[in-house]
């Protein structure tokens, strides 16, 4: 095997390095493995060797959810995926037929499937694709190795400078560098070494602050729904939010949120209070009858939304592009950070089929696409988050209050409109681009409204709150309301 000091190979032996082992990192290295020979994964912890938690991620303790725009994605890069998640014990589950939501502007229908999702814990999804990815021939893993610094110039980066688990320092020459390093990237500080100009930034901050217990799932719930209710932007106070995910080993996965203001604590004993005080208490009624499975409580703050515009650049080095949440984080509440990675990531290896790993200009067209995925989110998650009491940031464009109240309008209409339901979904899902709700056919029927009556409460049918309360059980304010 060549040493990690070599030089890069010639244009017949490529070779490429990928900063970060994280989900966006495995990912990476699963397209360049097809387009070189030596693909290097520069890693500055020790990962684990099963579905367990990692010390640099501790938003893993959260919901974490991977809409079927980002599965699809997954897929396009490691055929296959999908099914070794379910064989890991993850569950499909289709939207909204397997969803209890209240929105901002009421109960969704649980209509036949029109969209899915993926559910299980981060430590799950992540360890099934680390596994499947080091296992590709020329993939190598360097673990406890420290970033340094980009070599090369403003041009062209030729390799990366890292310092070992015994303190020296490396350099390791590629043909390509991707950084996949995560919301704590130094990309910006790297290209500035290289004598790259400023780049610009942005962050929205709603003072989100999240809070998650394991509670042991019911039994005979294998096929519960995830059950979610949604704060409303327009309500002008804190937003609040109580997510329930059943995942892997029998058990619910529950996340509480609040913005400024409102923030959940990390006291166990104010956990279900807190879930039942939102809009709505069915997440604090359902954990009231079920049991946790440990007294600690986990809290995350680092909620903003932080976005790097690499494409604006006014020059660019070849040999390097930047992707997944080292080019924009997002408030983790939207569930965009796995899906954007991923889709930017199809754009490499789109660009990569058409031009080959050292085509000229490759790293600058590359990152523009990746702008693309990257920007929709953007828009998504800021335009709502900036909303909120107390939210810093970068303030919306010109227009945004007429476009937001159009998604009001056409939300609501989701709640009793199938069609209207489908674009919704398919747009949130990051499966559909967002100028599917100008349609005719969505405008009008947003016009319209919703044409049904809204759901008066949580569409959990009978038989899904029998196996939660059980004969006899406790008394719920929550009653079966039909699913459509």
């Amino acid at each position: 095997m060549t040493r990690p000091d070599q030089p890069a190979h010639s244009a017949t032996s490529r070779r490429a390095v990928v900063i970060g082992g994280g989900m966006a990192g495995m990912l990476a290295a699963a397209v360049l493995a097809d387009f070189s020979s030596e693909v290097t994964v520069i890693e500055r912890d020790e990962l684990p060797e099963g579905p367990e938690p990692r010390r640099s991620l501790p938003q893993a303790r959260h919901v974490h959810v991977l809409w079927s725009g980002g599965a699809r994605a997954f897929e396009q890069l490691i055929p296959g995926i999908t099914d070794r998640w379910l064989a890991a014990g993850a569950r499909r589950i289709p939207l909204p037929t397997g969803l209890v939501s209240m929105t901002a502007q009421g109960w969704l229908r649980r209509w036949p499937e029109m969209q899915y999702m993926i559910a299980c814990t981060r430590d799950l999804l992540d360890w099934v694709v680390r596994k499947q990815v080091l296992s590709l021939p020329g993939v190598t893993l360097l673990q406890r190795h420290e970033m340094q610094a980009l070599e090369g110039n403003g041009s062209q980066v030729t390799g990366v400078r890292v310092r070992t688990p015994e303190g020296d320092e490396i350099t390791v020459g590629a043909d390509l560098v991707v950084d996949a390093s995560g919301r704590g990237s130094r990309a910006v500080e790297w290209l500035q070494a290289l004598g790259v100009g400023a780049i610009e930034e942005a962050e929205v901050d709603s003072g989100l602050v999240y809070a998650s217990r394991l509670y042991r799932a019911p039994e005979g719930s294998e096929n519960f729904p995830i059950v979610n209710v949604q704060s409303d932007p327009g309500d002008h106070v804190p937003g609040q939010t109580a997510t329930i995910v059943p995942v892997e080993q029998g058990r619910w996965l529950v996340t509480l949120s609040g913005t400024r203001g409102g923030e959940p604590s990390r006291d166990p004993s104010r956990f279900e209070s807190f879930a039942r005080s939102i809009r709505h208490p069915v997440v604090g009624e359902l954990i009231s009858m079920t049991t946790p499975l440990s007294e600690a409580v986990s809290l995350s703050r680092s909620t903003v939304n932080r976005r790097r515009y690499f494409e604006k650049a006014s020059a660019w080095p070849g040999g390097f592009i930047v992707v997944g949440d080292s080019v924009a984080t997002y408030n983790p509440l939207y569930g965009q950070g796995m899906t954007v990675a991923a889709q930017g990531l199809v754009e490499l290896k789109n660009a990569l089929k058409r031009h080959g790993l050292g085509a000229p200009g490759l790293s600058r067209r590359v990152q523009r696409a990746i702008a693309r995925p990257a920007g929709l989110a953007w828009e998504l998650a800021t335009s709502q988050d900036i909303l909120y009491p107390g939210a810093v940031g970068q303030q919306p464009r010109a227009g945004t209050a007429a476009a937001n109240r159009y998604v009001n309008r056409l939300v609501r209409t989701a709640t009793g409109r199938a069609q209207v339901t489908r674009a919704f979904l398919g747009v949130v899902t990051m499966s559909e681009p967002v100028t599917s709700w100008m349609h005719p056919d969505i405008v009008a029927g947003t016009l319209r409204g919703p044409g049904r009556k809204p759901l008066s409460g949580p569409p959990l049918t009978e038989e899904e709150l029998k196996v939660v309360v059980g004969r006899g059980g406790r008394a719920t304010q929550v009653q079966p309301t039909s699913a459509q």
